[in-house]
């Protein structure tokens, strides 16, 4: 039963990766981004690694349970547990870009900071729903929680469409210097190389 989570989880990571942007690049120039806007991408990045690891470990868990012959009740907690980590986690990172105001000296960066917060809340929004879900699913029979547990990874995959919107706010915001002091930071790097997708996967054509 758990599989369709763990199936319906893949573009969770994802989302996360695109605030890295690409490191090995630059757009700076020689001078290098304005100091002002490398301070402002250090306050962003530096809250990304924390929420980036409850992400995955969330995810890990959902999967970690599809692996095995878990107790309707198990993944219950499992998942519960799971998606509020995931919300508490995009809660957060929309909570870090959105102290960190526009970033400064950018042309409409105000509009794409604050469309980035509004999707990530949206994503954190959707995750305590499920969260909600789960919590209700019915344990003590064993049809009803299936069906239940398929109607919620029904509702994962439909979430694609919200994490797609998340990752093209994020890289949207990333233009031009804004992406060349995101690339100087080292907690955005450590979330790059972290989550770097294995060569040939469908995400490894969407770094770069």
């Amino acid at each position: 039963m758990n599989k369709k989570l763990a199936a319906a989880l893949s573009g969770g990571a994802v989302l996360v990766v695109a605030l890295s942007g690409c490191s090995s690049s630059s757009g700076g120039g020689d001078k290098g981004p304005d100091p002002k806007l490398v301070a402002w991408a250090k306050t962003v990045c530096d809250a990304v690694p924390a929420q980036d690891a409850k992400i995955k470990a969330a995810n890990a868990a959902i999967s970690t349970t599809a692996a095995d012959t878990a107790e309707p009740e198990t993944l219950q907690k499992t998942d519960s547990q799971a998606f509020q980590d995931m919300s508490d986690g995009y809660k957060a990172i929309a909570a870090a870009i959105g102290d960190a105001g526009a970033p400064p000296g950018v042309d409409g960066g105000a509009a794409r900071q604050q469309e980035v917060v509004k999707n990530l809340n949206g994503l954190a929004a959707s995750y305590a729903d499920l969260k909600k879900q789960v919590d209700a699913l019915n344990t003590k029979d064993q049809a009803k929680f299936a069906s239940g547990l398929h109607d919620v990874a029904v509702q994962m995959t439909e979430l694609e469409k919200k994490h797609k919107s998340g990752t093209e706010a994020l890289k949207n915001l990333q233009q031009g210097e804004v992406k060349a002091a995101i690339a100087e930071q080292a907690s955005c790097k450590k979330v790059a190389s972290s989550a770097a997708p294995p060569a040939g996967s469908p995400e490894g054509s969407a770094k770069g």
